[in-house]
């Protein structure tokens, strides 16, 4: 029975992972960012200009936006540790799209390399 590690590293042996030294300049040539993550890791901080949707949600929200069904989209993906944004990398692969590529280390590591964090603005009530 495979585990969920055996899964990630069948789907990092299958994808492209970047380095969070080159996320940069990969971001650049993206036409969509996207986090994975879940919604309150995502609102705790995430890559500046990304898109969240969530790893449960993402083909069905890939599908049904017509602006996101070009196969030819070049797409960044990145989680929290790199393990949720492999097996999604993984899966849009599996659909069809062509240009994907996960961050290595994911948010994690990005933040650890202390490049950008957005951050919502949250409402004052004072």
């Amino acid at each position: 029975m495979k585990t969920a590690n055996d899964l990630v590293a069948q789907a990092k042996s299958r994808i492209q992972e970047v380095s969070v030294q080159d996320a940069d300049s990969a971001i650049n040539a993206a036409d969509v960012l996207i986090d994975v993550r879940d919604d309150l890791e995502y609102a705790a901080g995430h890559i500046p200009g990304a898109v969240h949707m969530s790893r449960g949600m993402l083909e069905f929200k890939m599908s049904l936006n017509p602006a996101l069904q070009s196969r030819d989209l070049k797409l960044v993906l990145y989680c929290r540790t790199s393990g949720r944004a492999a097996l999604a990398a993984a899966s849009l692969q599996e659909m069809g799209y062509l240009n994907i590529k996960s961050i290595a280390g994911g948010f994690e590591a990005w933040n650890a390399a202390g490049k950008p964090v957005a951050k919502p603005d949250l409402p004052n009530f004072g």
